[in-house]
């Protein structure tokens, strides 16, 4: 496994006096650019206090015709171009050294102090010119996304292979299971004879998908955060809501708080089990010692259950037929209280009972989606492509991929190129309708937000990268420019930092509505609401609650319809 951040004195000194690096080459380039400009300096100074045509001037010409090109060479390295680039600068590097080497082989006889020597001018111009190119005009002319795919691919091959052939069977199997689902459900309307055989079939269905999503679902999930005090600090927090485990010190930046975390993955999985004998009265002593566990303050407290036994639902799920003739349903307590409904109505009764199907498959093992304010979301659509979406803490949309992307690796890969890109994007205003395909595209330094008014007469947003591509759009239109523009300075504000979240089946999302109240959703991979909260809450302690109360009644909940 490749290292995630580059070590080493070089580095470290790097991370210390000019900040934390991301990869070995802008470690390098920085070193390699540093030395250029020292090399300069010191063949100017051996220049200045050497007699003309000896030795000693010679090395003091050689030292400053190697600097440009040395720095220039640290400038490819350090910035992220493409590989092609810097072999390219590296071939134009050993032309401007064989140049300064045949130099020592002219000097002083074959040098002219007006005109040089013309092999030794070609062979260094040549080097510059290589090196030029490397630097401008490669980096234009290659495809960045697929180039930093292959790189990111080859660095990574050991394991993202297996990864992703694993979630491809997984999601082939999840989907198949659905298909199966629904013809059944089908079959059940049509052949009533037959709809207790197929219940049975369903059951044994349902208990297959649970054995397989436990072999490859986690049931708890890290959250990074800052403790009181303001350090970085992580926790490991169980689907119940339960912190099973904390990093028991707080870290002196986000990034030293992550590979603490990455190292308990790493490590965790096989480490042996160590049992220490000791005496009641030194183990006293030794808790006294340790003070306190660390606090887990606003989160309520959720009872575990043992492996071994079965939660008793407290709740029914209601079928019923509303005003407007559309099926709905809702999840009532035993105390009279209404904790959860579908939030929307279905054309008929069958329609219904799939919808509060999935609620049942999905709500145990859902995950919650803490946004704060906002974080990206990588999931899988109908179509079985992946796509990502910025979504505030209110529950708003307020940016998506606009296209899907043919695995995560490369949806996340799109999603970074937005979080680097939006920042420093220029504004570019257009007078042009969506339709006509206008954009600037001009192959420029930095990416473009072009903002249009589509053939509805809608104001809408693009992010157009600086190689042309459309990377991410409003997903929606707005009344007004002026709505338009608020919303690209939202995205400035919170792409940049905005954490990414890796849905699974469906995850809970926790928000708050437009009249101050929490409230609680439950949305499937796909993007559709599956199940809300039907009413607000008066604190987000609150609505968490309620989630956990409908994770441990739902999915032994009781049907039935009324009339």
């Amino acid at each position: 496994m490749a290292k995630e951040t580059p070590d080493g004195p070089f580095s470290n000194l790097y991370e210390n006096r000019i900040g934390t690096p991301t990869t070995d080459d802008e470690v390098r380039g920085y070193w390699l650019f540093s030395f250029g400009v020292l090399l300069g300096v010191f063949g100017v100074v051996v220049f200045a206090v050497t007699a003309p045509r000896t030795t000693a001037r010679a090395v003091g010409y050689a030292f400053v015709a190697l600097s440009p090109p040395v720095v220039m060479l640290g400038a490819i390295v350090r910035f992220p171009l493409r590989r092609s680039a810097t072999t390219l600068g590296t071939l134009g590097g050993l032309l401007t050294l064989a140049a300064v080497v045949y130099f020592f082989v002219v000097f002083p006889d074959g040098w002219s102090r007006a005109t040089g020597n013309s092999t030794v001018n070609l062979l260094y111009a040549a080097g510059i010119v290589v090196i030029g190119l490397a630097g401008t005009i490669v980096p234009l002319i290659t495809d960045p996304v697929h180039e930093d795919y292959k790189r990111m691919k080859k660095e990574t091959a050991a394991t993202a292979s297996a990864s992703e052939k694993t979630g491809r069977e997984l999601e082939t199997t999840r989907e198949e299971l659905e298909t199966t689902r629904e013809e059944l459900e089908t079959t059940r309307e049509e052949l009533g004879a037959a709809e207790t055989r197929i219940e049975e079939l369903e059951g044994e269905t349902e208990t297959a998908r649970d054995e397989t999503t436990a072999l490859y679902e986690s049931k708890a999930r890290f959250e990074l955060f800052e403790d009181a005090s303001g350090k970085p600090r992580w926790r490991l927090r169980h689907r119940n809501g339960n912190v099973i485990a904390t990093s028991g010190q707080g870290y002196s930046s986000r990034g030293k708080a992550q590979k603490g975390l990455h190292s308990v993955r790493r490590n965790a999985l096989g480490a042996g089990l160590l049992r220490i004998d000791t005496a009641v009265e030194e183990a006293e002593a030794l808790a006294d010692d340790d003070g306190p566990e660390p606090a887990d303050a606003g989160e309520p407290d959720v009872a575990v259950p043992s492996e071994d036994e079965e939660i008793a639902s407290e709740a029914t799920f209601e079928l019923f037929e509303d005003d407007a003739g559309e099926w709905r349903w809702r999840l009532i307590h035993d105390n009279g209280n209404v904790i959860g409904d579908s939030g929307e109505g279905y054309a008929s009764k069958s329609n219904a009972k799939r919808a509060l199907s999935r609620v049942r498959e999905h709500v145990a093992a859902a995950d919650y989606l803490r946004v704060d304010p906002s974080a990206f979301e990588v999931y899988a659509d109908r179509a079985g492509k992946w796509r990502w979406r910025l979504i505030h803490e209110n529950g708003n949309v307020l940016a998506d991929s606009g296209q899907g992307y043919s695995s995560r690796s490369k949806a996340r890969q799109g999603l970074e190129s937005v979080r680097s890109n939006v920042g420093e994007a220029s504004l570019e205003d257009l007078d042009v309708e969506a339709g006509d395909g206008a954009g600037s595209g001009d192959g420029g330094t930095k990416a473009t937000v072009e903002l249009y008014e589509d053939n509805a007469g809608e104001f809408r947003w693009r992010l157009r990268h600086r190689n042309g591509n459309i990377i991410a759009d409003s997903g929606e239109g707005y009344a007004s420019k002026d709505g338009a523009q608020a919303a690209i300075e939202r995205i400035r504000e919170y792409a940049p930092d905005a954490d990414v979240l890796e849905v699974g089946n469906a995850a809970f999302e926790i928000y708050e509505d437009a009249g101050d109240e929490w409230r609680w959703r439950l949305r499937h991979r796909n993007g559709n609401i599956v199940a809300d909260s039907g009413e607000g809450y008066a604190s987000r302690s609150n609505a968490v609650e309620a989630v956990t109360g409908v994770k441990r009644n739902a999915p032994g909940a009781e049907e039935r319809t009324v009339e």
